[in-house]
């Protein structure tokens, strides 16, 4: 068996390992037999973090292994993508004789795309001075003759920006380009093709409502309402963090949607906010009454849905819900199975030959008595 079979026996073995766990995690709720969606083997992360460390006049990215409780040395890294690979080696040969960009560095943090642009940024244990910014300049035009790059210098309260600090993404979705600002230090996906997968997932599990509106919390940069818009005739989506809701508006536009509108607050703020119990000058100007919203797409950090957002997402007739954390996401069904039943289930191996699992849940509400 040559290294590429071994590679893709080792990941079909992994990614059966997890379809069997979360059949299990899944073993006192029913639900139908789960849909799994592969990642690629290699190459597959879209953003990596590496240290960096310093020996007399070498200098190299490392990163810590747990098992041998040491530090190793990484000139590749099979996970991250290729374009991330491919500047690794390029960007370090020019960092290591370079006295000024190199005195106190102690990270890199790589955003690449699937669209060939890719965001460096360089992190210190010092304040950068004018002389970083000459240098980093020199930097980013040599490394443009080979990469659409840019890049960041960060420190204790300083951002310097070479030329701007996003990326732009363009995924193939059903045939259709979406394009997609992603902010540095902004949630994205990790696993663009696994990503993609994730979108044609709720765009199949959410069609044939067209007559009807969809809410949306925790939207991030509007990665799924996008995706989702010609499925409603309306989504209103709510996002807290700042920077997120402005990539949001960049990507409506960008995309040309016309029926999607985001709203900068908290899932819980939201939750009060259409129970009345306190208004927002937020929402001034929004007619609430005016959205027929019969499903609610929930995507929530890693502590799941929160009692009130929880409460209030059981009203809804279908919840589309995509979870990092499949024991909170246990812990929420447990509640809402005595409202909804599961009609679809599905695993995304966002981050292969690790324990997390990614999944999507589709539960439509139980006929009433």
């Amino acid at each position: 068996m040559n290294a590429e079979s071994t590679t893709q026996a080792n990941y079909a073995s992994q990614l059966e390992e997890k379809r069997l766990k979360l059949n299990a995690l899944f073993s006192d709720i029913e639900h139908p037999e789960i849909e799994v969606f592969e990642s690629l083997p290699e190459h597959y992360r879209m953003r990596a973090e590496f240290r960096v460390w310093h020996e007399g006049e070498d200098l190299y990215y490392y990163m810590f292994d747990k098992g041998q409780d040491q530090k190793v040395r990484t000139e590749q890294y099979g996970p991250a993508s290729l374009l991330i690979n491919q500047m690794m080696s390029v960007l370090m040969e020019e960092l290591r004789p370079n006295k000024i960009l190199r005195h106190k560095l102690f990270q890199v943090d790589f955003l690449s795309t699937l669209s060939g642009e890719i965001l460096v940024t360089l992190l210190y244990h010092r304040q950068l001075q004018d002389d970083w910014l000459l240098e980093a300049g020199v930097l980013k035009q040599k490394l443009s003759r080979k990469f659409n790059v840019n890049i960041i210098g960060r420190a204790r309260k300083q951002k310097f920006v070479l030329d701007q600090d996003f990326v732009i993404e363009k995924l193939s979705v059903n045939g259709r380009t979406l394009t997609y600002k992603q902010i540095e230090n902004c949630f994205t996906q990790p696993n663009a093709n696994v990503s993609i997968k994730m979108l044609e997932w709720a765009i199949d599990a959410s069609k044939g409502r067209r007559d009807s509106d969809l809410l949306e919390l925790y939207c991030g940069n509007g990665n799924f309402s996008i995706a989702l818009a010609d499925n409603f005739r309306k989504i209103l989506a709510t996002e807290l963090a700042g920077p997120s809701v402005e990539a949001a508006q960049f990507n409506i536009e960008a995309n040309e949607i016309k029926n999607l509108q985001i709203i900068r607050m908290s899932a819980e703020d939201f939750s009060d906010a259409i129970k009345g119990k306190r208004e927002y000058n937020r929402l001034k100007g929004i007619d609430l009454g005016s959205y027929d919203c019969k499903t609610i797409f929930v995507d929530p950090p890693r502590s799941g849905l929160d009692s009130n957002t929880q409460a209030m997402v059981s009203r809804y007739e279908n919840i589309l819900y995509i979870s990092c954390n499949p024991n909170t996401l246990i812990e929420n069904l447990q509640v809402l199975k005595s409202t909804h039943q599961i009609v679809r289930l599905a695993l995304f191996d966002q981050f292969p030959y690790t324990g997390h699992m990614e999944c999507g849940v589709l539960l439509s509400a139980r006929t009433q008595p």
